[in-house]
């Protein structure tokens, strides 16, 4: 579908949701098109790239703006590492040889939970760093989250997209040593930048009675919900039986929806050794 068949922010929402299904049908129907939150409702990842650079120039804008998130107590404890170095770039690409947008895309980074920086800060102010226990971790995790999205929107403002790589950290050992992480670092996700290619596929959400939650967490027809949402966007959109996980596990499913797939890839354990990672780069998880 394309911009011209949208006559308002509802139809984008319909477009991304499904017909009906945020608020009473018709939020966003007194909102033209070119409200700058269609953008954001619209946004798609995108793994296939022109080979047209992003200047440098452009890059910093970018990070200007990626930096001014919001920050926990302005301890700003996010850093990005951009790979340049075409032999680093090659030895994560090759971890990696599913994903060849991570070396096609014009700029390939990765960013980094950053609690060292304000320990070395405490060591030159003479004060100690007294919360040395999980929420360090967890602090430093969603600067960095909100840092990378805060890039993202910045940079498909400007017309670049973007694809980020959690896979990152089912080689974190080798990802850490590639990029010479000190300790108290820690990588939380790459990010593929570069010109699209092609207008890229806007993924249909789950429901906001889903996700969106009012005076305490309530979830009793979850089931239900999800089978709509599975059913909506089967008809957007089904699964190729080539992409289907786990038949020879779990045999083909009579209907093969988001939730199957979810379940399937959930049920396979990786990442276990993060929790060992972490302890290993200074911080303490309990």
């Amino acid at each position: 579908m394309s911009d011209s068949s949208f006559n308002s922010l509802a139809d984008i929402i319909a477009h991304r949701y499904g017909e009906g299904v945020v608020g009473n049908g018709h939020s966003g129907s007194d909102m033209p098109i070119d409200d700058p939150l269609a953008q954001i409702i619209l946004r798609r990842t995108h793994r296939r790239y022109t080979d047209q650079p992003v200047s440098d120039d452009l890059l910093d804008v970018l990070f200007a703006a990626a930096f001014s998130a919001s920050a926990k107590s302005d301890l700003q404890q996010a850093s990005v590492v951009v790979v340049k170095d075409e032999n680093k770039r090659q030895a994560i690409q090759e971890l990696i040889p599913s994903m060849p947008w991570i070396g096609n895309a014009a700029v390939f980074m990765i960013w980094i939970g950053d609690s060292r920086r304000i320990r070395r800060i405490c060591e030159h102010r003479g004060k100690p760093f007294a919360n040395d226990h999980l929420d360090a971790f967890l602090n430093a995790a969603v600067d960095a989250a909100l840092a990378m999205q805060t890039f993202t929107l910045a940079a498909e403002t400007k017309g670049l997209g973007v694809c980020p790589v959690s896979v990152v950290r089912n080689h974190i050992d080798a990802i850490r040593d590639i990029l010479e992480l000190p300790l108290y670092t820690f990588p939380v996700a790459g990010l593929c930048l570069g010109w699209p290619s092609q207008e890229g596929f806007i993924s249909m959400r789950l429901p906001p009675k889903v996700t969106v939650h009012t005076d305490r967490y309530d979830d009793w027809d979850l089931a239900e919900e999800v089978a709509g949402y599975d059913k909506r966007r089967d008809e957007r959109f089904s699964i190729p039986s080539a992409s289907r996980r786990l038949n020879d596990v779990y045999g083909e499913a009579e209907f093969y929806g988001w939730s199957e797939d979810k379940a399937r890839q959930v049920s396979t354990a990786e990442r276990e050794n993060l929790g060992r990672f972490v302890r290993a780069q200074g911080i303490r998880t309990d």
